[in-house]
């Protein structure tokens, strides 16, 4: 069911906070880049995507695919949020036994569509997903989240020029386009701009927005959603760690736990304390 702006805002914030207060519990894991991807994926489960907890495997839901795996925190904070399972086991995150482990797995968690983790290999995935729709006969979406350090794999262009030649139409990829990867900056690292210029050469229409902002994430998911005959890119610009100030542009909470002061104050500024 689709939810207004404010009630957007509101999933945001809780996702915000259970994000934070289980990979403090799990003393690991990546928060940096799970808060930059906060308000995509609460567009996409609350307004986009066709889905259903009840039926999580049923064959006409729209299928996401994380590429960029580690950033599993927020994916399983929405489908908990969502009714996939209870949002209690998201404290289980990384711990022995649990299903929630650092990268998704489609064989223990339900909701997830595809196991991921190996950086770059995701959008190969989602185009074997889309191009199995059509075979099949059946109208469903897939969406796949693309890091921007991930996009300096190989395979991601190969994907690429693949959905463009095939007019994968119904596929839609997301860019976290933080800027930020594990080493440093991605320009620095190695540069991938101009991002929407190597996607429209491959072929793709590009849509470029605020990454945080849902009324532009809407427009574009529907933009998206309106073109035929090639894939489409969102370019969604996040700042990795948003909504904590110290954590909004770092690198060292790429792959870092907050401390027990740490999540004192960054629960106090995401306003998304104990659910």
């Amino acid at each position: 069911m689709d939810e207004t702006i404010p009630e957007l805002k509101s999933s945001a914030r809780e996702a915000r906070g259970w994000v934070l207060r289980m990979i403090h519990e799990a003393g690991s894991g990546h928060p940096g880049g799970s808060l930059s991807l906060v308000e995509v994926l609460v567009t996409l489960y609350s307004s986009v995507m066709r889905h259903d907890p009840d039926n999580p495997l049923w064959p006409d839901r729209d299928r996401l695919v994380l590429s960029k795996g580690h950033g599993c925190p927020i994916l399983y904070t929405i489908l908990a949020m969502n009714g996939y399972f209870d949002k209690d086991e998201l404290l289980t995150l990384r711990k022995l036994g649990s299903r929630l482990q650092g990268h998704p797995s489609m064989n223990k968690t339900p909701g997830i569509d595809m196991s991921t983790g190996s950086l770059g290999q995701g959008l190969s995935a989602a185009i074997g997903m889309a191009i199995g729709a059509r075979l099949d006969r059946r109208d469903y979406r897939t969406y796949c989240i693309l890091g921007d350090g991930e996009i300096q794999e190989g395979q991601v262009w190969e994907a690429a020029m693949a959905a463009s030649h095939y007019k994968v139409d119904n596929l839609c990829a997301v860019l976290d386009r933080n800027k930020l990867q594990i080493d440093g900056h991605t320009e620095t690292i190695m540069s991938v701009d101009p991002v929407a210029p190597k996607f429209q050469a491959f072929g793709w229409n590009t849509i470029e927005v605020n990454g945080h902002d849902f009324k532009e994430l809407l427009r574009a998911f529907k933009d998206a959603a309106s073109v035929k005959g090639r894939p489409s890119i969102i370019i969604a610009n996040t700042v990795k760690g948003k909504g904590v100030s110290f954590m909004e542009g770092s690198v060292k909470f790429h792959g870092k736990a907050p401390s027990d002061e740490e999540l004192e104050q960054a629960l106090k500024e995401v306003g998304g304390g104990e659910q």
